[in-house]
């Protein structure tokens, strides 16, 4: 299959078609060069396209890293022969840095305020990661080369003026994540009956968003109803939220399947 069938088969539009050839594009670089080499930073669907793409490849040395464990936007960076995983995490000459953001006590910022000052300085969102909300600070992962025009730059969020200083990865703060565990019983594993289980809706509401195009399996779009979900699959709906089938159990005594679900805050 030669290179843009490939990105067909894996994208779901011209936007991730743009994606899906830049992470080939850094393969081919780390494999003809032999030089670790990094995309920029792709969203959760972007992330899973790219991860059917490079198992299609034969699964090329590489690892998703965003700067910590558990990061939601994060890059693709690909390891010559020579270079180990955990290299990737620790090196000198990381592609990611990070930069820290104190405002005034009592100030109001939300994610919205500092992404959109963030970008309003020219930065495009694939060059920026994860923003961390703690009190009275914001800690911001970027690309390296991005690094020096956020701190030179970026001075002002809302009506409320910044102060900026570089921070290594170490010292990034993530707060874990707030999550309700969800028991319940289901008649089947079909994602209509999941996702009405895990976001208390009728099972008729839960199909329609579906059909209507909002509801993402492992952050894939998914339009199908009947299809079977498993333990460990990931279930998002624009405008309700993410949750995890954590647990899929044996039968109850009316013959339903148990299930558990962390659905996140």
């Amino acid at each position: 299959m030669n290179k843009r069938d490939l990105i067909a088969r894996h994208a779901a539009g011209q936007e991730e078609r743009m994606v899906l050839a830049r992470v080939l594009d850094q393969m081919e670089r780390t494999q003809q060069r032999s030089i670790p080499s990094a995309t920029h930073f792709l969203s959760p669907a972007q992330r899973a396209a790219a991860e059917g793409l490079l198992a299609a490849c034969g699964h090329p040395s590489h690892v998703f890293w965003g700067g910590y464990e558990g990061a939601e936007r994060t890059i693709c960076q690909f390891l010559p022969p020579w270079m180990e995983p955990e290299d990737a995490y620790s090196q000198a000459d990381s592609p990611l840095s990070a930069v820290e953001a104190v405002y005034p006590k009592g100030a109001q910022l939300t994610h919205r305020d500092l992404l959109g000052g963030v970008l309003g300085i020219g930065l495009t969102r694939e060059k920026v990661g994860d923003l961390l909300l703690l009190p009275d600070r914001a800690q911001i992962v970027i690309l390296a080369e991005a690094a020096p025009i956020l701190l030179s730059q970026f001075d002002q969020a809302g009506r409320y003026r910044l102060k900026l200083r570089p921070i290594s990865l170490d010292e990034l703060s993530p707060a874990p994540a707030q999550v309700k565990v969800i028991s319940d019983t289901v008649a089947t594993l079909r994602l209509d009956a999941v996702l009405s289980s895990a976001f208390s809706l009728s099972r008729s509401k839960a199909a329609d968003l579906i059909a209507g195009g909002r509801v993402s399996v492992n952050h894939r779009e998914c339009c199908k109803g009947d299809r079977l979900v498993a333990e460990g699959d990931v279930l998002t709906c624009r405008g309700l939220g993410k949750c995890v089938l954590t647990q899929v159990g044996g039968q109850s005594r009316k013959g339903r399947t148990i299930i558990q679900l962390e659905r996140y805050l």
